[in-house]
């Protein structure tokens, strides 16, 4: 499984990084380790919604269910979410990133902030 993490460089800005969550057999099905989750939040953002530069608010997994999400880093770079994508949230400090709700429906999503 596929999971695009944001996190702050040694040069203060936001990056991208694939990481490959690795399953594991058991029974009849395949899971990934456990995680401590400290709560889940479902959000709705409208079209055309910006959100100008800022950083995560904690380590969270943010998980489109609905919609699609562009994400913008300092160099240029930006990258589209569509439902089913994860991202997982680490960029804590430094400049940040932006994000903009993109097509002609509501964003929808569910955070999942982790615990260390």
């Amino acid at each position: 499984m596929q999971v695009v993490r944001i996190y702050t460089g040694d040069d203060g800005e936001s990056h991208f990084e694939e990481l490959d969550l690795p399953f594991e057999a058991v029974a009849n099905a395949e899971r990934t380790a456990a995680q401590n989750a400290s709560s889940v939040t479902f959000s709705r953002t409208q079209p055309g919604n910006f959100s100008d530069w800022h950083t995560a608010p904690r380590r969270q997994y943010v998980i489109t269910l609905e919609g699609q999400m562009e994400v913008g880093l300092g160099d240029g770079t930006k990258r589209i979410f569509n439902s089913g994508d994860v991202l997982l949230a680490d960029d804590l400090t430094g400049r940040g990133h932006t994000t903009a709700v993109h097509g002609d429906k509501p964003r929808v999503s569910i955070a999942v902030p982790i615990i260390d």
